[in-house]
């Protein structure tokens, strides 16, 4: 699409110091000895070939867009003299003076001037050139309306809107903007400003985005370009577990394995027998634990990636098998064996439903007492929202829509022996008695989407998780006493990590810090897993030795 730009740039000259312009201009020598030194300590200019003229080592960049874009981020950062300045010594208008011109006409409300302006600047999207004088008679429309000449409204309305056949909803609204004298304030448009200077200001804007980024340069421009190259940055990085905010743009941005959590920097060892499942809570700051020892525990995360004793609850007169945090992060806990046929009953409400589970029988009920559902039962989870329970038995994952009274069946060829259920509900990651490990994704028809393999699991429940930034990772625990962490997208293992001694039931990555990971084991204790500059941190706060807790100082 063609664009009139001026023939003739600003003239280029080298700025003194201020003050000094004038003795400069009467000493040529000066002027010319001070432009050859700044020429030395910054970037030339290069030479004017037009808009094809490139930069950039393989030369895909051009140079009066480059320029274009800084001018633009300076304008928009509040850099005005920067931005004044770059245009003039580049020879590079940031707008040419037709489109200048415009802008300055709408500012000012010369209504029929910026038409007739709009259509020199040379857009060829007949649409464009349509909307854009659409929204500037709409203004021109209710600015008169504003000032009570209702005769010269109707006329704008029926000459010149109107003819430009669109948005004819949007010319209906106006329409009744005379016969009420309060529609124009229910339309967006503000009486307190007498000048139409802050609704003006706001129809530029809303001109802006509809008109070329070749005429006028998009808001933001460059923080955009920037943004989407520290995504795919980011996209490429195989190992990326670190918050945004640790992004730089001083360097390429690339994760090595020392950001997964592979270091013991804690040993817990409140629970007198093993520790069958343990999960933090969704903010973070609290550790749940359940063992055979009948007790549950609810640890405190604290600063410096030390875990606390914070209660220990007991009582049960069975082992407790599972604990679950509430969306508000309640724990809830579940006295169940199923590893060794103990039976006991656990209760959980939702919104206008109850569940009991006895022997490892579900039973669901709406409050109005109407049976939904009586299964066997290995497994189960309720999505954040409650809308979805999801239950598992035998080779098979029931997933179950309480409010559309909807069903569907996940078929896997192996016992399933448990499963976890991803942040977004969307995925869930099985654990298999073959010793693998599926990630289905459950939106719309459920299908496999990645493997994992490597751990040992033949006797035993074994629990995995998501985890890292964006859960990018999976983590499991193993009946080789170990734990085993792999890329969620390609199914690479990436590290297996000794230090307990007995299976690993449960893993548990936090969901508010990135490079905390724990880990149940038969060995009765839980490892709090970390990066390796922490554990020397952690030796130097500790003599050299990994801290152990067993709860007695801590209530």
């Amino acid at each position: 699409m063609g664009v009139i730009e001026d023939i003739e740039p600003p003239l280029k000259r080298v700025k003194g110091p201020f003050g000094e312009s004038k003795s400069l201009s009467k000493d040529s020598s000066v002027t010319q000895s001070l432009a050859c030194s700044l020429g030395d300590k910054m970037a030339r200019p290069l030479t004017s070939q037009g808009d094809e003229e490139t930069i950039g080592a393989k030369g895909v960049i051009k140079k009066a867009e480059f320029v274009k874009i800084i001018t633009r981020a300076l304008y928009s950062l509040g850099y005005d003299k920067s931005g004044a300045l770059l245009e003039e010594e580049s020879g590079i208008r940031l707008h040419s003076s037709v489109v200048n011109s415009f802008m300055q006409k709408v500012m000012d409300g010369k209504w029929d001037e910026s038409v007739a302006t709009l259509h020199m600047i040379g857009i060829s999207d007949e649409m464009t050139v349509k909307s854009v004088s659409f929204l500037m008679l709409e203004q021109k429309f209710l600015e008169l309306l504003q000032m009570e000449k209702v005769s010269a409204a109707l006329n704008t309305l029926r000459n010149e809107i109107v003819p430009l056949q669109i948005n004819m909803s949007r010319v209906h609204e106006l329409a009744s903007c005379i016969i009420s004298p309060f529609k124009p304030s229910m339309l967006g448009v503000s009486y307190q400003d007498t000048d139409g200077a802050k609704s003006r200001s706001i129809l530029l804007a809303k001109l802006q985005k509809l008109l070329p980024a070749s005429v006028v340069i998009p808001e933001k421009r460059l923080e955009h370009l920037v943004e989407k190259a520290l995504d795919v940055q980011r996209g490429s990085c195989t190992f990326h577990n670190t918050l945004d905010s640790n992004l730089s743009l001083y360097s390429d941005h690339q994760c090595g394995r020392n950001q997964i959590p592979s270091q013991t920097l804690q040993i817990l060892e409140a629970h007198t027998d093993e520790v069958w499942f343990l999960q933090f809570s969704h903010d973070g700051k609290y550790l749940a634990s359940a063992s055979t020892d009948r007790s549950a525990i609810i640890w405190e995360v604290k600063e410096g990636f030390l875990v606390l004793l914070k209660h220990k609850l007991s009582g049960h007169q069975k082992p407790v098998l599972t604990v679950s945090w509430s969306p508000d992060d309640q724990p809830k806990f579940w006295p169940v064996d199923m590893r060794r046929g103990l039976s006991d009953v656990g209760m959980f409400c939702l919104e206008n439903a109850f569940m009991f589970m006895k022997k490892l029988v579900l039973a669901c009920f709406l409050v109005d007492g109407f049976l939904m559902k009586t299964l066997k039962i290995s497994d189960m989870a309720i999505t954040d929202d409650g809308k979805r329970i999801i239950i598992c038995r035998e080779t098979a994952i029931l997933l179950l829509d309480r409010e559309a009274r909807f069903e569907r069946w996940i078929e896997e060829e192996e016992v399933i022996t448990s499963f976890s259920l991803s942040k977004d509900n969307k995925f869930l990651l099985v654990n298999l008695i073959n010793q693998e490990i599926h990630l289905w994704s459950i939106e719309g028809d459920p299908k496999v989407v990645s493997k994992y393999k490597g751990h040992k699991l033949a006797r035993f429940v074994i629990r995995s998780c998501f985890g890292g930034f964006g859960q990018a990772f999976i983590a499991s625990g193993s009946e080789d006493s170990q734990v085993y962490i792999w890329l969620r997208c390609s199914g690479e293992l990436i590290l297996a990590l000794p230090g307990h001694s007995g299976s690993v039931n449960c893993v548990s990555w936090n969901p508010a810090n990135l490079h905390m990971l724990a880990s149940a084991s038969d060995d009765r204790t839980i490892r709090i897993w970390g990066l390796d500059h922490l554990k020397m941190k952690h030796r130097e706060q500790s003599n050299g030795a990994i801290h152990h807790c067993n709860g007695s100082s801590h209530k």
